[in-house]
């Protein structure tokens, strides 16, 4: 018998599971620097001050936290280790360190805003770990999320991530492996953000992975559509002795439930198939007056009325009023210097304009409407408008407005924006990584560089074929780097007048090379002048800010025209809100016992859309009603909260803060139907314990 188990071990233990086979490793970890030093906290002990070598690699736990002769002292016990050792240092010398094992219960701090939008939606960046953020986004979007785009390390082997805190060299045995860990965690999350119905996934990459990444997406999303495409970045290419010329990356398109990629302007490789090689004729203008035999005054009240046309110039003036039946037409007084045209049939008879004097007068103010062929001698004018199909065409932009009459009349031509099937190799001028991302980002911030942005335009057409039918698409970014995902949103906002909200998450890693000058200084992470250079604070915040108020860091306007799809001075800025956010990690002891409610607070306001006003502190009535969502504390206050939720028609959550289960149902009874209830802090702490499958 035992001969027969050792045999099928073998057999078992030499079979390889089908699909991608790699190393998942330790879980990783992340040292928060800023982080205040807590007992029961897991930490690391920092260098000196000045000093560039790494630090004591071990993991202490703090036992105890005692001030002694002014000094905040923790004593420690290492972990993971057989024996423990102990230790009493300062904490000003300690950092905190969170292992991706470990339950997170996370909050957010603003660290300002831009307010230009109106009551558009916020873009959000959030400043910490994207594992963590992408946790703390299941709370707030989960399944809510359109489009993913990311644009992960592609693991070249020199100082481009790190891996529990240090970076993967080129020369390390496990590097694919490490780096597959990393990414398969985030997709794992990433992958119940995404919308069942109808979202995509769209993942940047190289040759380097690209191959593991294929496989990696089929066993992370076994029912999606994937597709991979080539992409021209730099014409002139990268020359590589003993090789071919790199000038390409790639980007793959994970497509989930109904998702399909929209026709194109163009089909991203030649101009041989392009929309606007295919622009059409000129509009046609319609006769205004109704040409059915049954179209005679009476038969549609409002439909006659005089449209006053000046002597001078032989052009629209003004709308008059209708008349009824019973006036003559003669008797109306008209304004001066202007003459009344009827909708007179051609055997002089009463007839009716084809739409209403109130339709009249918008279309004058717009341009849709014209008085043409004047004969003053016979004060005659032919009266010409636009159809509604036209209107409604130029509005959503299949018509293309080139000009304007001297009466204010479009001029406008037919542009078939949607009729061109792309091709799965792209090669734009628009996507060059130079001019589109290093070139922009330069003029926004002088100052500042970030090595390899994306192409703004290349990102904005990735997103357009999955969201641009979806103008309250909600997108996320969870290594947005120089911001470029949310610059492109913007955009696309631009160009329809579209709702789309941009959720970015970015670290502030200062880069390697300059991490060694900071340390000789004396400086760590967790120091404000260390913390100005990280990448967040330095390149993500100001970009963005530059790109919506059309300003500098400096205050000086942008310097050049966005091109290509929309063209415009970069100094105009967007009609868009942002704020900026920072990830805490509280304790769920504080958390539900409404201690740490300010750092909630703007999760329960993503939650509820990222809207207009948030609820930022602790209601003294014991409940408030913010733009989409409300707030209850004192439960003896709910008859006036439920009654203040329902008429507010924009209200979407109810919050109600409860132990009592049965209590929450009560009042969860009383809201009007369509305003989810939700329990706090039951939700959020069940959440973040339980949901997250440690």
């Amino acid at each position: 018998m035992g001969a027969e188990l050792e045999r099928e071990f073998k057999v078992l233990s030499s079979r390889r599971s089908f699909g991608l086979n790699f190393e998942r490793h330790r879980p990783e970890s992340v040292e928060l620097p800023g982080r205040p030093i807590r007992k029961g906290d897991k930490v690391r002990i920092l260098p000196p001050r000045g000093e560039t070598k790494k630090g004591d690699p071990r993991l202490w736990r703090v036992l105890a936290i005692r001030r002694e002769n002014g000094k905040r002292l923790a004593y420690l016990a290492t972990i993971y280790e057989t024996e423990a050792e102990r230790a009493t240092v300062a904490t000003d010398d300690l950092i905190v360190v969170a292992e991706f094992k470990d339950y997170i219960y996370p909050g957010l701090v603003s660290t300002g805003k831009v307010d230009r939008g109106g009551d558009k939606p916020f873009h959000t960046v959030i400043n910490g770990e994207n594992f963590h953020a992408l946790e703390a986004l299941t709370y707030t979007h989960r399944g809510k999320i359109d489009a993913i785009y990311i644009d992960p390390p592609y693991n070249t082997g020199a100082k481009d991530w790190k891996y529990n805190n240090d970076y993967v060299e080129g020369d390390d045995l496990y590097r694919h492996s490490k780096w597959l860990a990393m990414m398969e965690r985030r997709l794992l999350i990433a992958k119940e953000l995404l919308n069942t119905d109808d979202s995509v996934l769209i993942v940047t990459i190289d040759e380097k992975e690209y191959l593991r990444l294929g496989l990696l997406l089929e066993q992370v999303l076994p029912d999606a559509q994937i597709e991979m495409i080539t992409t021209v970045i730099s014409a002139k290419g990268v020359a590589r002795f003993g090789q071919f010329s790199r000038v390409e990356e790639f980007i793959f398109f994970a497509r989930i439930g109904k998702s399909t990629v929209q026709l194109g302007e163009q089909n991203m490789l030649d101009d041989s198939r392009s929309a606007t090689a295919q622009i059409g004729k000129s509009i046609d203008w319609l006769g205004l007056r109704r040409r059915e035999p049954t179209a005679k005054r009476g038969a549609r009240p409002n439909q006659f009325y005089p449209i006053f046309v000046s002597r001078e110039t032989g052009y629209i003036a003004s709308i008059g009023e209708p008349i009824s039946d019973d006036v003559d037409r003669l008797s109306v007084e008209t304004p001066k210097g202007t003459f009344a045209v009827w909708p007179l049939r051609p055997n002089g008879g009463e007839g009716l304009w084809g739409i209403t004097p109130e339709t009249a007068k918008r279309y004058l103010q717009a341009g849709y409407i014209r008085a043409r062929s004047y004969k003053p001698e016979l004060e005659q004018v032919a009266i010409h408008y636009l159809p509604g199909g036209t209107v409604s065409a130029i509005q959503d932009g299949r018509i293309d407005i080139v000009g304007r009459d001297p009466d204010g009349a479009v001029q406008a031509v037919h542009r078939e924006r949607k009729g061109v099937i792309p091709k799965r190799v792209w090669n734009m001028a628009s996507h060059n990584a130079e001019n589109g991302g290093s070139l922009i980002l330069s003029k926004l911030l002088p100052d500042r560089r970030f090595p390899f942005p994306k192409s703004l335009y290349a990102v904005e057409d990735s997103l357009r074929f999955f969201v641009g039918d979806k103008p309250k698409a909600i997108i996320l970014d969870f290594f947005s780097g120089s911001g470029t995902t949310a610059h492109a949103v913007m955009r696309l906002n631009k160009q329809d007048g579209g709702y789309r909200q941009c959720i970015s998450v970015t670290n502030n890693e200062v880069a390697a090379e300059e991490q060694a000058t900071l340390r000789n200084s004396g400086l760590r992470p967790g120091d404000a002048d260390w913390e100005k250079w990280g990448i967040c604070d330095f390149i993500t915040k100001p970009r963005i800010a530059a790109a919506i108020t059309g300003r500098t860091s400096e205050g000086k306007p942008v310097e050049g025209d966005y091109k290509f799809t929309d063209e415009f001075p970069m100094a105009d800025g967007f009609q868009e809100n942002a704020e900026f956010f920072t990830l805490t990690y509280e304790s769920p002891v504080a958390v539900s016992h409404n201690r740490a409610f300010e750092r909630i607070a703007p999760l329960l306001w993503m939650r509820a859309g990222s809207e207009g006003r948030r609820i930022a502190k602790l209601p003294r009535e014991g409940w408030e009603v913010a733009d989409t969502y409300g707030l209850l504390t004192d439960l003896d206050m709910a008859a006036p909260y439920c009654a203040a939720i329902a008429a507010n028609k924009a209200i979407r959550i109810a919050y109600i803060v409860t132990d009592d289960e049965r209590r929450f149902q009560s009042v969860a009874r009383q809201l009007p139907d369509g305003v989810e209830p939700v329990r706090l802090y039951e939700s959020y702490l069940t959440n973040f314990r339980f949901s997250m499958g440690r």
